[in-house]
Parts: C-alpha cells; structure tokens; sequence
C-alpha cells in the first residue's frame, strides 16, 4: 500500500487574525482586568506584577537638592585640586604654611563624593538614593567636627569659618531630612 501524501498543513496565521487572539489572550487570562483593576499585557507582567507598585516616593525636591549637592561637591574639589592656597586662606584667613598636598587629597575625596552624588542623580533606586543621602550626611558632620577642632586649636573665629560652620549645620539637617523622609514607609489608604 503506497501512502498518500498529506497536503501542505494550513498555518493559521494568529497574528492577523483578531477573534483569535483574544481568544488566546482570554486563556492565558491576560488583557483583561484583574481583581486590583490591573491590567496585564502578558502573563509574566501578571506573574511579576506591575513595577509602579515598588516605585519610589521621592520627597519634594529631592532630585534637586541631589543636584545641588553634586555641582557643589564638584565645584569644590576642582577648587581644592587646582587652586588649593586660595581655598585655605578664603576659608581661615591666614596663609598656607605648609604643602598644599592636604588641601589636594581632600579636593580628591571630595571629587569622588561628587561622582557619588552624580550616580545618585540618576538611579531609580532608593536603596542607592539613601546611601547618597547618607554618605553626603557622614561629610557634612565629619567636616563640622574637623572644621571647629581646627579653629579650636587654632584660637580664631574668622567669618569665612563660622559661615562654612553654619552651612554644614543648615546642609546636614536638609540632607537627614530628605534621608528620613525617603526612608519612611507610605501610609496605607
């Protein structure tokens, strides 16, 4: 007995036709609402659920005070890199005696807190953000302490000083304000 050959199987083309690929769609049990309102365009969107849900709710003015931070830290360490005499008698008001290498290490220090903070521009993360936060915090107290032992030890109180004294109180509160309020989990409604 010789077999026929079977005609050429007719593919059924879904993607043009409409009817059935609603029908597919209402299978899988995607397209259409689900019981929170959702609506899921596949089923691993269904699966993983939808990424607003873990978005960050940034306080008010966050990115730009991020902003504000990464061109003054910036701003700073090319100062400090590039004219660090100047740097020192503008803040204490005396000559610098000494090399000029210290003034240079914090203008790199302070360059990499700079690109810290640029990173911290533009993630989505808040894990990232909060470290931002946290790490531009720890600079601004460290710097206070230091700033104030210095004059201490020094006997003087120039202007320039106790303003740079100041900004750091006034740039910490704002920074650990944003920390925390970045940090607090929203409330339920």
């Amino acid at each position: 007995m010789a077999s026929k050959p079977h005609p050429p199987l007719m593919k059924k083309h879904s993607q043009t036709d409409l009817i059935s690929r609603l029908k597919s769609r209402k299978i899988l049990g995607v397209g259409g609402e689900d019981d929170d309102g959702e609506v899921h365009r596949s089923k691993i969107s269904q699966m993983l659920g939808n990424e607003l849900k873990f978005a960050v709710r940034e306080p008010i003015g966050l990115r730009v005070w991020i902003l504000i931070s990464a061109v003054g830290f910036t701003a700073m360490a090319l100062m400090a890199l590039v004219f660090p005499n100047q740097l020192y008698e503008l803040v204490f008001e005396e000559e610098l005696s000494t090399t000029s290498l210290s003034i240079r290490l914090y203008g790199g220090a302070l360059l990499s807190l700079a690109l810290i903070m640029w990173n911290g521009l533009y993630t989505a993360e808040k894990v990232i953000i909060q470290w931002t936060l946290l790490s531009e915090a720890c600079y601004f107290a460290i710097q206070f302490l230091v700033t104030s032992v210095t004059l201490m030890e020094v006997g003087a109180l120039p202007y320039a000083a106790m303003l740079l004294l100041l900004s750091r109180i006034l740039f910490l509160a704002i920074t650990m304000a944003y920390y925390y309020h970045l940090g607090r989990k929203p409330k339920k409604i």
